[in-house]
């Protein structure tokens, strides 16, 4: 898929420790036909004096998914949670009150959100946004 400058996209962290996390960032521009240069919304540089920038691999980069309007979740949701500045694939396991518990393979963890931090997890495939509920 070609990016353009401007383009509102998510970058799929391939980092240990932040596999399955989505981050937002704007393209800069194409670097070549392989990579990108993007500006994240969320993460900062080291000094934190400014809005991160890197050059990514566009196998890496996908569009930002659509919204999808729910007024709730149900258990066994797969659901993206925002979390340390970007959002993390997981499955709701319970929910007390107004707090949804997810639970994240892959790192074993699980944690409650309100319902304003949950997103449906959508995939990219094909050159579409394909939503994910109540799949076991």
């Amino acid at each position: 898929m070609a990016f353009h400058r401007g383009d509102a996209v998510e970058i799929c962290s391939t980092e240990e420790g932040f596999l399955g996390s989505y981050y937002a960032a704007t393209v800069i521009s194409p670097v070549g036909k392989s990579r990108v240069l993007v500006q994240y919304q969320t993460l900062l540089t080291s000094d934190e004096s400014m809005p991160l920038r890197e050059i990514i691999r566009a196998a890496e980069v996908r569009p930002t998914p659509p919204d999808v309007q729910v007024s709730d979740f149900s258990v066994f949701d797969e659901v993206d949670a925002f979390h340390n500045d970007g959002w993390w694939v997981g499955r709701i396991t319970h929910i007390e009150g107004p707090l949804y518990y997810v639970y994240f393979s892959n790192t074993a963890d699980e944690i409650a959100y309100p319902f304003s931090q949950l997103r449906v997890h959508q995939e990219w495939k094909k050159g579409k946004w394909v939503p994910l509920l109540k799949r076991r």
